[in-house]
This record gives C-alpha cells, sequence and structure tokens, in this order.
C-alpha cells in the first residue's frame, strides 16, 4: 500500500496578516512568516535581550535622528515573507511608517545564540532577496559579527557576495552610515 502524499501549505503573506488579525496566535505567541512557512520564535535568555539593547543605543548613535532604529517589528519583503528581525535601520520616523510596514531598511540585524542556522540560510536568503544592503548576524556563541553585503538578486539562490566574520576587537562603518565606526564588542554583551 502506498503511503499517502504530503502537502505542505505555504501561506502567502496577506493570508499571515489575516490569521494574526483574526487572534489565532496566542497573545504570547511569537511567530514569523519565512518563505511561506510560519516559524515560531524562540523566547529570548538574557543575553540576547541585553545583546538588543547595546545594538539599538549603538545603531542610534550612528545613524542619527534621520533614522528609525526598529527592535523585533515586521519588515515586508516579498508575498510569502514578513520576518521579525531583532533590529533593522529605516530611513525616516515611526510617523513614516503609520499606515505600512517598512518594505526595505538600510540594514537588518539579527542576534543568535541557538538560531545560528535559520538566520544564516533562511533569513540570509530572504534579506539577500529583498535587496537588503548589509545584514549583519551577532553570532552569541561564538562572540562574533558576522558581516553580509552586496546582496545578489539575480539569481535564483538569493545570497549575499560579500561575507567576513569579525571579532570582538575589530570595528566596521556601516554602508548607509560611513562616518559611523561600530566596534564589535560594543554590540556583545
Amino acid at each position: 500500500m502506498a503511503a499517502p502524499s504530503v502537502h505542505i501549505k505555504r501561506w502567502t503573506r496577506r493570508e499571515y496578516d489575516r490569521i494574526a488579525e483574526a487572534g489565532l496566535f496566542g497573545p504570547d505567541e511569537r511567530v514569523e512568516l519565512l518563505e511561506g512557512e510560519i516559524i515560531t520564535v524562540t523566547p529570548q535568555q538574557s543575553p540576547h535581550s541585553a545583546c538588543i539593547g547595546l545594538i539599538d543605543g549603538t545603531l542610534r548613535h550612528a545613524f542619527g535622528p534621520s533614522y528609525w532604529v526598529r527592535i523585533q517589528l515586521p519588515l515586508i519583503v516579498d508575498p510569502d515573507s514578513e520576518p521579525e528581525p531583532d533590529l533593522m535601520v529605516v530611513p525616516g520616523s515611526p510617523r513614516d511608517y503609520v499606515h505600512d510596514h517598512p518594505r526595505t531598511a538600510v540594514i537588518v540585524v539579527e542576534v543568535a545564540d541557538s538560531t545560528v542556522a535559520k538566520d544564516r540560510t533562511y533569513k540570509t536568503r530572504i534579506y539577500a532577496r529583498a535587496g537588503i544592503p548589509e545584514y549583519w548576524i551577532i553570532n552569541l556563541a561564538e562572540r562574533c559579527l558576522e558581516v553580509y553585503r552586496n546582496p545578489e538578486t539575480s539569481t535564483q539562490a538569493a545570497l549575499y557576495r560579500s561575507s567576513q566574520r569579525l571579532n570582538p576587537s575589530d570595528s566596521l562603518a556601516p554602508l548607509a552610515a560611513p562616518e559611523s565606526t561600530v566596534t564589535v564588542a560594543d554590540l556583545l554583551p
């Protein structure tokens, strides 16, 4: 007897938003839509939360008042993905996004402890495909910053053409704020 075939339902961003608006996710349930799949977000440990606070302060200083640092809020990137990155920097202020979430960012940052694999695969593809010019992974387990730049979007397998790993003693300037220097140690708890 043949095993029944399994069909996986892929969700669109519109369907996902309707599910959320209907209240089908619990009030404390954190999920995000990645490539048509509804993925649960793991609970944050204290180092993860502290790291978000450190990055927030650093990015606010680096980018200044003409940019908004959004923390764990939706980013509309394509019809089947609506990630909620730990941080992203978008031009303007909160009032510029009253009617819709941003569709791009100058930089996206994910803090990874147990999520390094997801952040290097799903999220790297999603952000590269969306043309996000710079993507950082703060790798808490290895105490480093992974920097991805120059998205390649012309192929089916979206990727970043440039990647580097920086240690706590290293520093860099964000592409969209080249006059600002960020030291990796300032981002780590």
